[in-house]
């Protein structure tokens, strides 16, 4: 077997030689330095620059055919310009679609990160990234390019703020696909998402004012007795500034009861990842009291405080309709926690503290230099927002005039999948209205 050929690379001269069986190595005269060493299995082999007496791999063949060998090369030899000891290593993603894909099934699979947070980006990869850049070889990424396929045409079609969540998703898949190393080096690093735009992304408007907060309350009385799920949920968002998915998954366990009684909400069901705690006033503490004299008058012996009819908490989707019939297009759940976030501003209540009930994730000095929960002055906060949205009705709702309320909880049963059966029709007739 001789050891060289000197041949013209192509994927149909490297199978011709592999069948052959008469070459170790194949060069070509085109790529100085570049070598093809077939395998012990001729299917299969290497690609290696050669410096002096130096063999470094590029990669694996049939992982790295040929055209993409050759777009490859001018990025190895200009890292090795600049840095003689860079690594030669092409990576073995050569498509944006490539990336893409890999990106995606890693991201799925991060446990760090909500179903929704997966979600979100799943979509957009599969609904915009990559109908758009699937076939864009790596090497031919850049600022025309994107601006060509992708983000122009985007923000034609879709809201500015989703175009700039689609860039975010390509910039972290791009950033991660270089760091091991699976691209030869990133394409975008250096990009930044205003040089495709100088428009602004203008934050949405809220929905719903502090002036408008004596009608919803009034039409949560009214419709209370009716639709006790949808009212209690609203409340809940409405008096604390949590978020719809927060409260849709809340157990009655998560509750406590006594002078400082709280509502704990578990790291797995927070946006931040991170356990927040909240005072329960004693308005809040009467109005679960009467939501859960109407489920336990239905036989409800489970867990949540949102069940859906599988024992399961309620759904994104059902939440979702809760709003949709609430609000009639007008506002959404998100428009409560704007409303109840601007509330306590305009209440005095100290801005970090809002910050904390709404479970912002704080700036990197405010977590080094302030250690504390702050409950006490969250508390305060709770219990002025809430005394102010008993003059504006909530107090018809909750009737509470005592000074604390005792929520009678138990123990799921045996029998809580049929008992929550029983109160999630409730939930779902209210769907099909």
């Amino acid at each position: 077997m001789s050891k060289t050929l000197l041949t013209t690379f192509s994927d149909a001269e490297i199978k011709r030689q592999a069948s052959a069986g008469i070459a170790r190595d194949l060069r070509d005269a085109r790529f100085p330095g570049v070598y093809f060493r077939f395998g012990q299995r001729r299917e299969r082999g290497t690609w290696y620059l050669v410096t002096g007496s130096k063999w470094s791999k590029i990669a694996g063949y049939p992982e790295l055919p040929v055209k993409n060998l050759i777009s490859a090369l001018p990025g190895i030899r200009e890292r090795l310009a600049v840095d003689p000891e860079a690594s030669t290593a092409a990576g073995t993603l050569h498509t944006v679609g490539q990336v893409l894909d890999w990106f995606a099934e890693r991201h799925a699979r991060d446990r760090s990160l909500s179903a929704k947070r997966k979600a979100t980006a799943a979509s957009a990869i599969s609904c915009h990234l990559k109908p758009r850049l699937e076939g864009l070889a790596v090497a031919e990424v850049s600022r025309s390019t994107l601006d060509k396929l992708l983000m122009w045409p985007a923000q034609a079609e879709v809201s500015l703020s989703y175009v700039r969540l689609m860039w975010g998703v390509l910039v972290v898949a791009f950033r991660q696909a270089a760091k091991l190393r699976l691209i030869t080096n990133n394409p975008i690093a250096g990009f930044k998402f205003t040089d495709f735009t100088t428009a602004r992304v203008v934050p949405k408007a809220a929905r719903l004012r502090a002036v408008q907060l004596e009608e919803v309350l009034e039409q949560l009385r009214t419709r209370f007795d009716e639709s006790p799920v949808d009212c209690t949920l609203a409340l809940l968002m409405l008096c604390h500034g949590t978020r719809v998915g927060e409260t849709r998954q809340a157990r009655w366990a998560h509750l406590t009861q006594g002078a400082q009684a709280e509502w704990f909400i578990p790291a797995e069901n927070t946006k931040t990842r991170c356990e927040h705690r909240l005072p329960l006033t004693r308005q809040a503490l009467a109005l679960l009291e009467r939501y859960r004299a109407w489920q336990q008058g239905r036989g409800y012996q489970g867990a949540f405080i949102f069940p859906a009819k599988n024992g399961r908490p309620m759904t994104e989707s059902q939440a979702c309709a809760v709003f949709t019939r609430l609000g009639q297009g007008e506002w959404t759940s998100h428009d409560l926690r704007k409303v109840a976030r601007t509330g306590w501003t305009d209440l005095g209540v100290d801005y970090l503290i809002g910050e904390m009930l709404v479970n912002h994730t704080l700036t990197r000095n405010v977590q080094t230099y302030i250690h504390t929960s702050a409950e006490q002055l969250k508390r305060d906060a709770l219990e002025k927002w809430h005394a102010w949205l008993d003059s504006k009705g909530f107090a018809a709702i909750h009737g509470s005039t005592e000074a604390g309320i005792a929520i009678s909880h138990i123990t799921p049963e045996a029998n809580g999948g049929a008992a929550c059966a029983a109160n999630s029709e409730s939930v779902k007739s209210e769907d099909s209205k």
